[in-house]
């Protein structure tokens, strides 16, 4: 697909990690919604990451397939609207690997070269770094506080110190390269997408002159984003025994604090809006998680899986606003920041403040998005908020104006410690002649 061939007033959507589990899910509920929400004249380009060609072409696939049974609704209640349903979604797919610093640099500098812009970026992707359950501890804390439990769990086991491959060449004569070590938890949970959105960034980025809503930069977040995981002097999660989610409370930590003033100069750097011959609009970070959802990220042999699933839905019925359970109700809160129009967002956020925007669900199975607190933030930043009933993590605590402010420092240390890396890792690969320019 090339510049010429494409309509610059189509709305790109790329989705990272699209070959199954959520992600598929993600894209899914796009092409139901947009086609649902949007004029007939607006097209959808949805553009979707995988590892491989074969993971590619199944998600291809099944997405057609997603397509072509919501064109066959509508078809029945308006004769003759289906192809004109079909002509309105394009489909692409690409090859990234985001434990690969060198492929998310190829990938960017593809979609700079073929896309006329992009306007939503869905951080998807992602591992667990999981290797197995404490049993006994799971056993006992479902059967006496199951919703807690399932919804918080503490029984998971990780990983510890497991990190990427070289990212760099051997020397010329043969020798290995200097290199730090790269959390591999970190760079597929935060790292990569890091990355990619600063490459992107251009592409996400609005002129002046243009009445378009501003890009959008979706991180993936979770539930089990706990501050007790984070530790600022393991920013990689090498030494966590809790990975995913320490990756998950950084992902919090830079989301919500990127619109703030004490980050606007790392902020700036990283979104690449610091040309002050050219008024550019920077495209906004928001943050979502999918609630409770049956994926494959925690692999379990069959039997096990299909019982996950079963406390999931009992989670649900016992009165959990958060066990969606399937991935096209986790997509909700994504796919919601994805089409929503930028007025309603400001407005919500001049209302509430930043926060963190989650799927969630009734006992009916009718979701919906809903706030999400966050350890030191709160719903929205502000201080002495009346705590919500439903949904609040039994361990949270009541912002303080203390706590907000250590939650702020954290995440400008946490961006100009990123903004340090990233500026690194660009140096090393260019030095090792693998660095891939976007020029």
């Amino acid at each position: 697909m090339s510049k010429a061939s494409t309509l610059d007033d189509a709305f790109y959507v790329l989705v990272t990690g699209a070959n199954s589990g959520l992600g598929l899910g993600i894209g899914a509920r796009l092409i139901d919604e947009f086609l649902q929400t949007r004029p007939q004249d607006e097209s959808l380009v949805l553009i979707i990451t995988t590892r491989d060609q074969r993971k590619g072409d199944a998600a291809i696939a099944a997405l057609g397939e997603q397509l072509r049974k919501v064109c066959r609704k509508a078809e029945k209640k308006l004769p003759g609207v289906s192809q004109v349903l079909q002509r309105r979604v394009q489909l692409r797919q690409e090859r990234l690997d985001l434990l690969s610093l060198v492929s998310v640099q190829k990938l960017s500098k593809k979609l700079r070269d073929t896309v006329p812009k992009l306007d939503v970026v869905i951080c998807n992707a992602g591992i667990g770094g999981w290797t197995g359950i404490n049993w006994l501890l799971a056993f006992r804390t479902i059967l006496t506080s199951w919703k807690t439990s399932t919804t918080w769990p503490t029984f998971k086991l990780s990983g510890v110190g497991w990190t990427t491959k070289p990212q760099l060449p051997p020397a010329a004569d043969g020798s290995e390269r200097e290199e730090p070590p790269l959390g591999e938890v970190f760079c597929a949970n935060f790292f990569g997408h890091y990355l990619l959105g600063h490459y992107l960034a251009p592409l996400l980025a609005r002129r002046s002159q243009t009445k378009q809503a501003l890009g959008r930069l979706i991180w993936t977040s979770s539930l089990e984003a706990y501050e007790h995981t984070f530790d600022i002097q393991d920013i990689q999660c090498l030494e966590s025994t809790e990975a995913y989610e320490s990756s998950k409370r950084l992902t919090d930590l830079m989301a919500i604090t990127s619109v703030l003033p004490a980050t606007e100069p790392h902020v700036n750097k990283y979104l690449d809006c610091e040309q002050p011959s050219e008024k550019i609009t920077k495209p906004r970070i928001y943050l979502s998680h999918p609630g409770i959802t049956h994926t494959p990220i925690m692999p379990l042999i069959l039997v096990l899986d299909y019982a996950w699933m079963l406390v999931c839905y009992i989670s649900r019925w016992l009165g959990s606003q958060w066990h969606v359970v399937t991935v096209d109700k986790g997509a909700v809160a994504a796919v919601w920041l994805a089409l929503a129009k930028q007025s309603t967002l400001d407005t919500m956020e001049q209302r509430e403040g930043v926060g963190k925007w989650g799927s969630a669900i009734d006992v009916r199975g009718n979701e919906r998005v809903e706030r999400t607190e966050v350890e030191g933030w709160g719903w929205g930043g502000e201080i002495g908020e009346r705590p919500r009933k439903y949904g609040r993590s039994p361990y949270a605590k009541t912002l303080t104006p203390q706590s907000k402010e250590n939650f702020v420092r954290e995440g400008e240390q946490c961006w100009a410690e990123l903004e340090k890396m990233r500026l690194d890792w660009e140096k090393r690969l260019d030095e090792a002649g693998v660095g891939v320019s976007m020029e």
